[in-house]
């Protein structure tokens, strides 16, 4: 074919006037750094464009939704190992692809463009941005991925509060990892058992002095909370026995006699308690007292509503010679971290004890709750992540934080029923030893159990009748 002598040879031979307007590779590759695909579709590229857009579009409203679920939807999500884990993995991805789309803009807008240093420059500085920002983000996940991994990992459990003459220590044994028994399905009561691990220097460590059972019927939203005295004993083991100590010194016996109690300390623990209020418990999750403290600073305090004046000179020990104490008037307060811990644990104070004590625990526990569902916290995220992995330390799995989360929005906490298992409704101080101990009285916890459980309960139909039985001692 002829060449038209009256048309340029080459596009480079054209007369610029006749040329479409050259579009700058600098703000192509700015704007795909502001959001892929914007830099190729400002160089008239529609189909590529889209190409990088889609992908970022779809992780970013994945991402949306997690964050209008509200605060606690986001922690669960992040503090699911494997959740936590494939989202540092978007994030990483998400940077190699603006930096791709970044490069891209360039050669689709004009490749010469590479050899302008400017050109170059914008993109060294985009690129160096786009590093620094996608690897503080899969830092601050990865401590979320690091806190999953301890709260849902094993860790070494606890002696019970010893006997007089046995020596306190943690033992070698670990936390079950998996559910006590048969896991109930989706769709079915979920119990826990919320214990207290209180492993501040001086002290000894003790697992089972804080020992609150919570439950939640998914059918209906009714939630509850029992307390269990430390000093409850007399009790029926699910195989018909009468343990005679105290129930805070079953998991030490436990441990020291495999023979008796071949599963291990804590499944005789959740066994025992399930069999007494009548539900299994399945779960646990251990709280680490001193660490308590960081939670509920990272939330940025509680709200508790204190019942009556607590003046208790005796508690925290003494520094320089004089007493720390703790004092709180009776009504609303704020409290920081120090002093909620403080609020859950004394007990000494003029009018207070055990039972006192276990209240304001469970009013706490509610307390926490409602803190963390405050949008507020949102920015508080990675240092309650590294505050609860510090803390807390649970068999529960992690797949199924989502029904947790579920269970949770529909319980009102002002209708949360609440008992503590003391006396004199639910337990009875004997008069034949000298030991302070509380022997369960049966027929009211009995009942306790059928109102807050209803055909959940195993005394729905089954009522509990004297007989006699082994005693297992201390």
């Amino acid at each position: 074919m002829t060449p038209d002598p009256t048309q340029p040879a080459s596009l480079d031979d054209a007369p610029a006037s006749s040329l479409p307007p050259q579009r700058s590779a600098t703000v192509a590759l700015s704007l795909s750094f502001l959001w892929p695909g914007l830099g190729q579709a400002y160089a008239r590229h529609t189909k590529r464009a889209l190409l990088f857009a889609i992908p970022i579009a779809v992780a970013i409203l994945a991402g949306l939704v997690i964050v209008a679920g509200g605060v606690e939807r986001l922690a669960l999500a992040i503090l699911s190992p494997a959740t936590a884990l494939a989202i540092i993995l978007v994030v990483l991805i998400a940077g190699a692809w603006r930096i791709l789309a970044m490069s891209d803009a360039v050669e689709v807008t004009n490749p010469r463009a590479w050899r302008q240093r400017s050109t170059v420059a914008t993109f060294g500085i985009l690129t160096l941005v786009t590093v620094l920002v996608h690897g503080a983000l899969s830092v601050g996940l990865y401590s979320a991925y690091d806190a999953g991994q301890r709260i849902f990992g094993e860790v070494p459990t606890p002696s019970a509060s010893p006997d007089p003459g046995e020596s306190p220590g943690a033992s070698a044994a670990p936390l079950p990892t998996t559910a006590i028994g048969s896991a109930p399905p989706e769709g079915e009561r979920l119990t826990i058992l919320i214990t207290g691990i209180d492993a501040e220097p001086g002290r000894s460590t003790s697992l089972t002095d804080t020992m609150i059972i919570a439950s939640v019927d998914p059918t209906t939203g009714e939630s509850s909370m029992v307390s269990i005295p430390r000093d409850l004993a007399r009790f029926e083991l699910p195989d018909g026995r009468t343990y005679t100590g105290k129930i805070n010194s079953l998991m030490a016996y436990a441990e020291r006699h495999p023979d008796e109690f071949p599963d291990g300390p804590l499944p005789a623990l959740l066994g025992t308690l399930g069999h007494l209020v009548g539900v299994p418990i399945p779960y646990y999750a251990a709280i680490n007292l001193p660490g308590f403290v960081a939670v509920v600073d990272a939330v940025g305090g509680i709200d508790v509503d204190n019942q009556r004046d607590i003046n208790d000179p005796g508690y925290g020990g003494w520094t320089d010679g004089r007493p720390i104490g703790f004092r709180l008037s009776a009504g609303p307060h704020h409290l920081d971290g120090q002093e909620a811990l403080a609020y859950a644990r004394s007990r000494r104070g003029s009018g207070d004890n055990d039972f006192t004590r276990a209240r304001r625990q469970q009013e706490v526990l509610l307390a926490l709750r409602a803190r963390m569902t405050d949008p507020a916290v949102v920015p508080q995220i990675p240092s309650l992540m590294s505050a609860l992995g510090d803390t807390v330390r649970t068999n529960f799995p992690p797949e199924r934080l989502d029904e947790i989360l579920e269970l949770a929005s529909m319980v009102d906490d002002d209708d949360v029923h609440r008992a503590v298992l003391g006396p004199r409704r639910y337990a009875d101080r004997p008069t034949d030893t000298d030991l302070y101990i509380l022997v369960p009285k049966m027929d009211a916890i009995e009942e306790l159990s059928i109102n807050f459980y209803g055909e959940d309960s195993r005394y729905w139909t089954t009522a509990a009748l004297p007989s006699a039985s082994p005693s297992v001692a201390p």
